[in-house]
């Protein structure tokens, strides 16, 4: 993606995405269950989205020996273009971890961004040591072939309640992760940015001792007074 939209991003809050992309009609665009591993403070993360999907798992074909297929997800991670953000279909599973410590391990070599899936990893302790910035429901012990099938990358699936297609932009940080379409990418990062400098300048008003009613959300008076402090 363009690097200068790319640094845009990177000062805008999740919260101020989900703001700016439902005044522009998208209301799924927040990964449900999708939360950082550690909880906290969160360094944002910002990329294309490379999609993988799970299914439930099937005896015959989730087995140890489908991860030396070449569609496995060891396959898939050996795809993933550096700065890309991995984001996993697992259905909501918590009864197994898609990924473990060696896989994050390999993706942070690799230089993929971060991982967004609305199931869980496994290996938590070591995974979190890869430095990886990783957002999911948490992590267990089982394998992923325990309860999950994997079946392939970069197509369209569905994570957390809301679609993903590949090349979308993937914006994560301590709120969670949101997705913006790619369509809509270069209107959503510049009003994003406006509204990221509103709301400072609103917060000002505020320490100052403002009343809310006519300040947030700003009437007409206050937009000139924004204006022109500009």
């Amino acid at each position: 993606m363009d690097a200068s939209v790319k640094d845009a991003l990177m000062g805008v809050t999740t919260a101020t995405l989900t703001t700016v992309l439902l005044k522009k009609g998208v209301r799924f665009c927040y990964v449900a269950a999708a939360r950082p591993i550690v909880p906290g403070p969160t360094r944002r993360i910002v990329g294309p989205a490379f999609t993988l999907r799970f299914t439930p798992t099937r005896e015959d074909l989730a087995t140890v020996e489908s991860w030396s297929s070449p569609t496995s997800t060891r396959a898939a991670i050996e795809a993933m273009p550096e700065g890309c953000v991995a984001i996993a279909d697992a259905m909501g599973s918590t009864q197994a971890g898609i990924f473990g410590d060696i896989l994050c391990a390999r993706m942070a070599k690799r230089g993929v961004a971060g991982l967004v899936t609305d199931g869980m990893v496994r290996d938590g302790a070591g995974v979190i040591g890869t430095g990886l910035p990783v957002f999911c429901q948490g992590y267990v012990a089982p394998a992923s072939v325990a309860a999950l099938n994997f079946v392939g990358w970069q197509e369209t699936i569905g994570c957390g309640g809301v679609t993903v297609v590949p090349g979308d932009i993937v914006v994560a940080d301590q709120d969670g992760a949101v997705i913006i379409p790619a369509a809509l990418l270069e209107a959503v990062t510049e009003a994003a940015v406006e509204q990221e400098r509103l709301e400072a300048w609103i917060m000002g008003e505020v320490e100052k001792g403002l009343a809310l009613p006519g300040l947030y959300p700003p009437n007409a008076e206050t937009k000139a007074r924004y204006e022109q402090s500009r």
